[in-house]
């Protein structure tokens, strides 16, 4: 019982402690970036790469159809 005390104990605080850090940063690194221009570069480089992401599994579901379709046909 007292072990997983421990364990759970100490995953709260490995989740909350980098939280309360990074919170109390996002303010600071929010002004920093928005006054440098760079928060523009940031958000499209993320949309970038979640477009990219998209298309990857678009692409990838398509070739998936088309080997099940193979499938199908073969039996």
């Amino acid at each position: 019982m007292q072990v997983a005390f421990k364990k759970v104990l100490t995953t709260i605080s490995l989740w909350v402690l980098p939280l309360t850090f990074l919170l109390a940063q996002q303010e600071q690194d929010t002004d920093f970036m928005r006054s440098m221009g760079k928060m523009y570069v940031v958000v499209a480089v993320i949309l970038a790469i979640f477009i990219g992401i998209i298309i990857y599994l678009v692409h990838l579901d398509r070739k998936l159809t088309k080997l099940e379709d193979q499938i199908k046909n073969h039996e």
